[in-house]
């Protein structure tokens, strides 16, 4: 009993003690806005009550929530299109779980990275309606994690152009009879060529990492200048899980 309590002395000490609790919200909060929205900035909110407000400050997270009646809270919005549309260059947009939210011809022309806010990808899903040519279309450099996008007809994802990162994501095609007309992915970009040096973070892309993908004809349609590369497969015990990247081809 009395090494629990001289553990709890320490730790608030060091708590008390530490540098970086000297420092003022503001100066917290923009270091945090550095942080990786998931895992780092989640973890973050665990440390103690004052860095779980730091975190889930509104300034840090937009959240889309279907349920929100209240439309005068800061940083909450019904839609994803709503959240999107509000969203500044470089915010994280994080849609709440549980149901399906619907996306339709949703153009990104800004950096976002939009994060599903559940246990796993299917806990959070994104509709794309019949007669919609995708679910989310990207013209700027952009991230998804932890969501799963489905399509009945058309694609889940079209990339126009900007560097598009899918991480631990689930890409569906509904089974139709017009299955040849759906892919997960279509890359229209036609970037000029640029030095291999500079590919990793000037030029256009997609990067996969970690993702389901299941219907359509192809996982991936290119009609531009990019090409599939680097493709690697893990054969899990329920699902199949894809790594590849979508670049210009190294000479």
């Amino acid at each position: 009993m009395e090494t629990r309590k001289k553990s709890k002395r320490l730790s608030k000490t060091w708590s008390d003690n530490s540098y970086i609790n000297k420092l003022d919200d503001g100066c917290l909060m923009h270091i945090f806005s550095f942080l990786l929205p998931i895992p780092d900035r989640y973890n973050t909110a665990l440390v103690c009550h004052r860095w779980m407000f730091l975190a889930c400050h509104p300034r840090l997270w937009l959240r889309v929530d279907r349920t929100v009646k209240d439309l005068s809270q800061p940083g909450v919005f019904p839609t994803v299109e709503a959240a999107v549309s509000a969203a500044r260059p470089g915010d994280t947009i994080l849609i709440g779980a549980g149901g399906s939210h619907i996306a339709s011809n949703i153009q990104i022309k800004k950096p976002l990275c939009l994060v599903g806010g559940g246990d796993v990808p299917d806990e959070t899903t994104l509709i794309c309606s019949r007669g919609s040519e995708s679910a989310l279309e990207f013209l700027s450099t952009c991230k998804l994690a932890n969501l799963t996008v489905k399509a009945e007809l058309g694609c889940c994802l079209l990339h126009r152009s900007g560097k598009l990162i899918i991480d631990c994501c689930f890409l569906q095609c509904e089974s139709n009879p017009l299955d040849y007309l759906s892919y997960a992915i279509i890359s229209t970009s036609n970037c000029p060529k640029v030095a291999p040096s500079l590919l990793k973070c000037c030029g256009d892309g997609v990067s996969v990492s970690q993702t389901r993908i299941e219907g359509g004809a192809k996982a991936v349609l290119t009609s531009g200048s990019l090409a599939l590369q680097r493709v690697r497969v893990i054969y899990a015990q329920t699902s199949i899980f894809f790594w590849f990247d979508v670049e210009h081809q190294e000479q």
